[in-house]
């Protein structure tokens, strides 16, 4: 097989878990490093300075995820390739994703950096934090082509079943990322800007990292002849790649909104709003990981027709999701404040924040299952189920904030959340099911 870690054979809990680890420490350094600029920018700049980048976090959520979208779903069929050992359009498939994503990578960087600070008056953005928001946003958006191409190449990687590389690439970069932050924000003396250009250059030398990696690859050696060849493959990889990435951004798309709704609430509601989804993002991440490692995992045994394998992955991706909600979902119950004061200092932030934190803590498996049956029908070559779901969790986090932010004020934000993944859940659990028993 041409991949650099065969998921098609082997004991299944033990082929996920070794495939899945590294990507976990990847997915939590990127997080910490993520996380590091919240706690540098509001320590060292302050609440205002942390609204600012806190509020752009959704914009951001809309463009790189569509990006990310694009290339996991490139990469199930990259996957489904290595299954099925068809080195030919391996490569061809590499080729096509190559230049798609270098197309909609530049189309995107014009697009959001044209209509960023339309975007963020949509959101009711307080003029207090505008300009930071704007300045962030204008440097993090003019580095999308170099995180497109780090999350395809990482996508890549993975679907040969190289988990390794993209954890290295982010040690080196999560170290560098602290270390910048710290240099332009404390040192130097720099605002909201030192902290995106830490954030873009970080990520360069990750790219660099996994495009050097590639290029050391004997089944990923692309001739020309792979290139013009691949022109027929660019509508299987759309085919697959838009479904996902749209689902990616209408569920970013209900995340704005909401956010729009908080941010008439006031700066200190920003604050705190911006902060729980930091956490949310860090603590749902050993179960999206687990996701990723499913929908790898599903896409090489599909193509290799090992279907009994998928089945036994699935239940393996749902016992990590426990284990996820037995240590993520206690520690947002029973310690709230204590997050919410590591990165805010507002008292009335801190309380905003606790209180949702609680909230969603409670109901943090049911996020943790829908990774894992989302994933499983996206390598299956299902990107249809998901991306309606993900249009049902749009409606629901919408129409739940709409309904309750009158009557509940902040506490709605949460339980729009709880709906949204309790939605799609119900969704992709259904769809699963009955796709599994016609296979």
């Amino acid at each position: 097989m041409t991949q650099t870690g065969n998921l098609t054979t082997g004991k299944v809990p033990a082929v996920l878990l070794r495939f899945f680890f590294p990507m976990l420490l990847t997915n939590l350094l990127q997080q910490i490093y993520t996380f590091a600029d919240t706690v540098i920018v509001g320590k060292g700049l302050g609440d205002d300075a942390l609204a600012a980048v806190g509020n752009m976090s959704v914009l951001i959520l809309l463009v790189i995820g569509f990006l990310q979208g694009i290339a996991n779903g490139f990469s199930v069929i990259i996957a489904q390739c290595c299954g099925s050992e068809n080195h030919t359009a391996l490569r061809q498939s590499v080729a096509a994703s190559i230049k798609l994503s270098a197309f909609l990578a530049a189309l995107l960087t014009v697009l959001s950096i044209t209509t960023l600070k339309t975007a963020l008056l949509a959101l009711r953005t307080s003029e207090q934090i505008l300009h930071d928001s704007l300045l962030y946003g204008c440097i993090i958006f003019g580095g999308i082509i170099i995180t497109m191409s780090y999350n395809l190449c990482s996508c890549i990687l993975r679907a040969l079943g190289d988990s390794k590389t993209p954890f290295l690439a982010i040690v080196v970069s999560s170290t560098l990322n602290i270390l910048l932050d710290s240099l332009f924000i404390f040192v130097l003396h720099t605002g909201v800007e030192g902290a995106a250009i830490a954030t873009v250059f970080s990520q360069a030398v990750s790219t660099l990292i996994c495009i050097l990696r590639i290029h050391r690859s004997e089944s990923l050696s692309l001739t020309s002849d792979d290139f013009k060849g691949s022109l027929r493959l660019s509508p299987v990889l759309l085919k697959n790649g838009i479904p996902m990435a749209f689902m990616n951004s209408v569920t970013a798309a209900g995340c704005i909104i909401a956010q729009s709704y908080v941010n008439t609430l006031g700066v200190e509601y920003t604050s705190a709003y911006s902060v729980c989804n930091r956490y949310i993002n860090l603590f749902m991440l050993p179960s999206l990981t687990a996701g990723f490692a499913v929908s790898t995992f599903t896409s090489q045994n599909f193509g290799a027709r090992k279907y009994l394998r998928i089945r036994e992955c699935v239940r393996t991706g749902l016992i990590i999701g426990l284990f996820s909600y037995a240590l993520c979902g206690t520690a947002m119950i029973c310690l709230p404040e204590a997050l919410a004061g590591l990165m805010l200092n507002g008292p009335q932030s801190i309380a905003l924040a606790s209180e949702f934190l609680r909230i969603c803590g409670s109901m943090l498996f049911t996020l943790n299952a829908l990774f894992i049956f989302r994933s499983a029908l996206q390598g299956m070559g299902k990107p249809m189920i998901p991306m309606c779901s993900g249009i049902l969790e749009m409606v629901l986090r919408v129409l739940i904030i709409v309904l309750l932010l009158p009557r509940i004020a902040f506490q709605a934000a949460a339980y729009a959340e709880i709906a949204a993944w309790t939605g799609a859940l119900a969704l992709n659990l259904a769809a699963y099911i009955i796709i599994v028993r016609r296979i």
